[in-house]
């Protein structure tokens, strides 16, 4: 691939309802490429080491939400849950893909933050879920058929390439796999999910100059 180089000057990214803030200077070059650009005497890493790192805290606020938040609410028998419908209620939280994809939405309206993220599946409850476009679609695959790897790409949209990830986004809490294999959306060839089954995937994806 043959990256340009990019400078980075903020990234502000909120997960799960966290905000995890990276300031600094971080020059992204192009895979391959271990040298920083000429304007830039920042650390240097590549949009896989960048993409990476993003979802290394997204998935970690996420898995926090998930199991220390909804499950242990469920276990203890709270008048409080996790709803779908928690704006209509008094008494209820966001689901965890809910919480995922509020942060996404608020990254998406940040301009300086330099990348947007969302979720994926081949079997989306939310049709805000589906794949987009063709790379996403081989994404999805991709992971289903080869456990425990990530999928790289890069794809034009309009007027601009951009370097894509897509992550697996395993089951990692009995609140995920029972939502969803209980959910009245579920059509006859849906999965029954388990735990650490791949659901769907984590995207994330960055302009490149």
């Amino acid at each position: 691939m043959s990256f340009q180089s990019m400078t980075i000057q903020r990234v502000f990214f909120a997960v799960a309802g966290l905000s995890a803030v990276v300031v600094g200077t971080l020059s992204i070059t192009g895979c391959g490429s271990s040298e920083a650009s000429s304007s830039s005497s920042g650390p240097t890493i590549t949009p896989q080491q960048f993409a990476d790192g993003v979802h290394a805290v997204m998935m970690a606020d996420r898995t926090v939400y998930a199991t220390h938040v909804v499950t242990n609410l469920k276990k203890q028998e709270s008048v409080v849950t996790a709803d779908e419908y928690w704006e209509d209620s008094d008494d209820a939280i966001p689901l965890p893909a809910q919480m995922f994809r509020m942060g996404a939405e608020l990254v998406d309206e940040n301009k300086e933050a330099g990348f947007t993220y969302a979720l994926r599946s081949s079997w989306p409850l939310n049709e805000q879920h589906q794949a987009k476009t063709d790379l996403e679609k081989e994404a999805l695959q991709y992971i289903v058929e080869n456990p425990g790897e990530n999928f790289y790409g890069e794809e034009v949209l309009g007027d601009t390439n951009y370097f894509v990830a897509v992550y697996p986004d395993r089951a990692v809490a009995e609140a995920c796999w029972t939502c969803h294999n209980d959910h009245p959306n579920r059509g006859d060839d849906y999965p029954e999910f388990e735990k650490d089954d791949v659901m769907g995937g984590v995207l994330v994806r960055i302009p490149l100059p």
